[in-house]
């Protein structure tokens, strides 16, 4: 890829009209590349684009959009090295992670959905019985409920996974016969390129993919606000997603959104403690903290309290902190300067709130570390719910753990409860009991679209997304089909 990527709007790579800019690598603060910065004019034009391509993609039947989606894997994997090389660069991931977690998961997200644009989109509904009336003869109705394309369908994604996230909306969007405009994340865009490029060489038609970059807001904003866009998925924050909402509100935009998460790791007397540390402990090392599912807000109960903490502790002292290229490197950078200065705010915040610093709060310093937007895994010990740093989604390398009394079982479960749902967010928390019939029970009063039992793992074809503000919609699986897809009834007489 070139050092001065350009935009890619019907079919065509469009020089930008407001120059480029610099994407910085968070472990070097290098210069990986330079990203164009599209302009207004350029995002509704990539709308337009996507609108006039829409009559002709939707009406391709399926089976062509699915050799498509699988040709557009098959070329992923030729240059798979070359796309992790550059997602871990752009988004300071470490190896590991960029080959497993970003690039392999675009892969199978694209083969997922090559076979989901072949699932049925008719159901059969039971035939109706209607008398005589005003409006026609007596007579059996037939029905068929059916599921269409939304249409036009501007995709914004997170910084955190340049590869699975677009994938995870571009995938199922085109599968079910949508057109996409993508934005995505100003500080790892080139990827998203790298993605588009790979959709160009497996034959998507002209206007069927279109992405769009910048750091300024207008462009999003624009790609929002087209008329030509019918629908809008987002994956960021909940601050951002409230703006996009109330544009999507005014012209009756299509929504899914997935938003902030504080997830609660619930960990009751009778867990097992090395299971929910190990579970827990990824906050600290996936991503860097930088995920909205991580379990950052642990609920302990008071009889295993300090033992989780001495375990977390031992946890942290494993994690080696460096340069993501390395062999052994755990935790690598956050992905700004700007992001990290936040973290630390965050953890000074706590101090100050009362919370006790276990481990971590200190820049991480040694061979290497001169460079780089690196944060110490950080653990923060006898916080209360009224914390602002319990409360509030820190998205670093960041865990607060919150010990409850209890006088009994039944006690026990209650206090957790309202102390996990006492958040504005409810995107996945987490549940630690030996009893998994007790487990169970409370996963189910849980105000979370999803809740880990015993685990941190995920089905990939649960649905996924979030109650309160962190998030509206549900997407992975099929569930992704029917998020981009509306539905429509087709009746007739017996």
């Amino acid at each position: 890829m070139s050092r001065k990527q350009r935009l890619f709007i019907g079919g065509e790579w469009v020089e930008p009209d407001a120059g480029h800019y610099e994407v910085v690598n968070p472990a070097t603060e290098g210069v990986v590349g330079l990203a164009p910065e599209a302009s207004r004019a350029q995002a509704h034009a990539a709308a337009s684009a996507a609108r006039e391509a829409f009559a002709s993609w939707s009406r391709t039947p399926a089976r062509e959009r699915a050799a498509v989606l699988e040709r557009a894997a098959a070329v992923l994997r030729r240059d798979f090295d070359r796309h992790a090389d550059l997602a871990g660069a752009e988004s300071g991931a470490t190896t590991g992670t960029a080959r497993g977690m970003q690039v392999a998961v675009a892969v199978s997200r694209f083969q997922r959905y090559a076979q989901g644009a072949l699932e049925p989109v008719e159901s059969a509904l039971p035939p109706q019985i209607n008398e005589a009336s005003p409006m026609g003869r007596a007579g059996v109705m037939g029905a068929l409920a059916v599921r269409q394309p939304v249409g036009v369908v501007t995709c914004i994604t997170s910084y955190n996974n340049p590869w699975a996230n677009p994938a995870g909306k571009v995938a199922p969007a085109l599968a079910m016969g949508n057109t996409v405009v993508v934005k995505p994340a100003p500080q790892d865009p080139l990827s998203v390129y790298g993605m588009a490029a790979a959709l160009e060489e497996a034959g998507v038609p002209p206007g069927v993919v279109n992405v769009v970059s910048g750091r300024e807001s207008a462009v999003g904003e624009a790609a929002v606000d087209s008329p030509d866009v019918d629908m809008v998925s987002f994956t960021g924050s909940t601050a951002v997603g409230r703006r996009i909402g109330e544009v999507c509100g005014r012209g009756m935009k299509r929504q899914l959104m997935e938003l902030g998460g504080k997830g609660a790791a619930i960990v009751l007397d009778d867990a097992d403690v090395d299971a929910a540390v190990a579970g827990i402990g990824t906050t600290f090392s996936f991503y860097s903290g930088q995920i909205c599912t991580a379990p950052t807000r642990v609920i302990v109960q008071r009889p295993v309290y300090e033992r989780l903490l001495e375990k977390l502790t031992a946890y942290i002292g494993y994690l080696k902190v460096g340069d993501p290229r390395e062999r052994g490197t755990v935790v690598g950078p956050v992905i700004s300067a700007a992001h990290r200065d936040r973290i630390e705010s965050y953890v000074e915040l706590g101090r100050k709130e009362g919370a006790r610093l276990v481990a971590g709060g200190e820049r991480p310093t040694g061979p290497g570390l001169d460079k780089g937007f690196y944060v110490a895994p950080t653990l923060l010990a006898d916080c209360t719910n009224d914390m602002r740093v319990v409360r509030e989604e820190v998205f670093g390398p960041v865990v607060v753990v919150v010990p409850f009394d209890a006088a009994g079982p039944e006690e026990a479960e209650e206090t957790a409860i309202a102390l996990a749902n006492d958040s504005e967010y409810g995107l996945i928390d987490y549940v630690w009991s030996g009893d998994v019939a007790r487990a169970f029970r409370v996963a189910r009063r849980l105000r979370a679209g999803g809740v880990g039992v015993n685990t941190i793992g995920r089905n990939m074809e649960a649905p996924f997304g979030g109650f309160k503000q962190s998030g509206v919609g549900r997407d992975v699986g099929s569930y992704a089909l029917h998020a981009y897809s509306e539905l429509q009834s087709i009746v007739w007489p017996g």
